[in-house]
């Protein structure tokens, strides 16, 4: 007989796979870019020794969360066949990989407003989140767990995947629930030069790279720079493709900038 044993995974999880299959479905034109941050981060050393306390990350999302502020018709949800409902804030949802009853577990925050917020803001909402604690019954950040919530991860997988198509079929709920914008960062868990596909049941989602140092042209030289690699996933059924790519090439030349 082999050797084997079982290992049992947070039941946070459970949503992910929920989120894939749903996510499939959804209309979603993959964006792979390069962006330069070497500047960026030139800059945001500079905050740091000036006593600013602000992350990458944090700064990525303020850019993130202005650019759309912007363009809020990319981050619209479908509301019917003849109707987009576009919300007038940014709220960001992202994963927090947080240790709950000695397991590394990722938990869902949701940044509100994230257009209305400095990067020290932002960057003290992500570290608070990281300090709270939690116990094996809690599945999301800065709020108790329902009661609906709960019963959810006890449904059959059909059911649950039941509960998201009807969630995303009411745009406001949805809202309220999830943001109209995702970002997740496993790429930044190592260094891999390479693209991290993903899937979404959001109308927009990044997927944060690595960053890499690539060979760059600058002023007719190749130079050594330091480049994100950055996923975007745009919901092709609320935005066409010359607003989006407006968009994406804004989006670029901020974070370049």
């Amino acid at each position: 007989m082999p050797n084997y044993y079982f290992h049992p995974f947070p039941r946070s999880r459970i949503a992910t796979f929920d989120v894939y299959a749903v996510g499939k479905q959804k209309h979603h034109i993959s964006v792979l870019l390069e962006c330069d941050v070497t500047d960026a981060r030139q800059q945001l050393k500079a905050w740091k020794n000036q006593g600013r306390k602000v992350t990458f990350t944090s700064w990525l999302l303020k850019v993130i969360a202005d650019t759309v502020g912007q363009h809020p018709e990319v981050a619209a949800f479908l509301h019917d066949k003849r109707k987009l409902i576009v919300f007038d804030d940014v709220n960001i949802s992202l994963i927090v990989e947080k240790e709950v009853e000695g397991k590394k577990v990722p938990i869902p925050l949701v940044i509100e407003k994230a257009q209305k917020k400095s990067m020290e803001e932002i960057a003290a909402e992500i570290e608070q989140a990281k300090r709270a604690r939690l116990s094996g019954k809690d599945i999301v950040l800065k709020r108790k767990t329902g009661f609906f919530e709960s019963l959810y991860y006890h449904l059959p997988g059909s059911f649950r995947r039941m509960v998201w198509r009807y969630l995303l079929r009411h745009p406001r709920t949805a809202y309220r629930q999830m943001g109209n914008v995702g970002v997740t960062s496993v790429g930044m868990m190592g260094q891999v030069n390479g693209w991290f596909v993903h899937s979404s049941v959001h109308p927009l989602c990044f997927g944060i790279g690595s960053i890499i140092k690539k060979p760059v042209v600058k002023d007719d030289a190749i130079v050594a720079r330091e480049v994100l690699n950055l996923t975007m996933l745009i919901d092709h059924d609320v935005i066409d493709g010359a607003p989006m790519a407006r968009f994406v090439g804004e989006l670029v030349k901020k974070v370049e900038g």
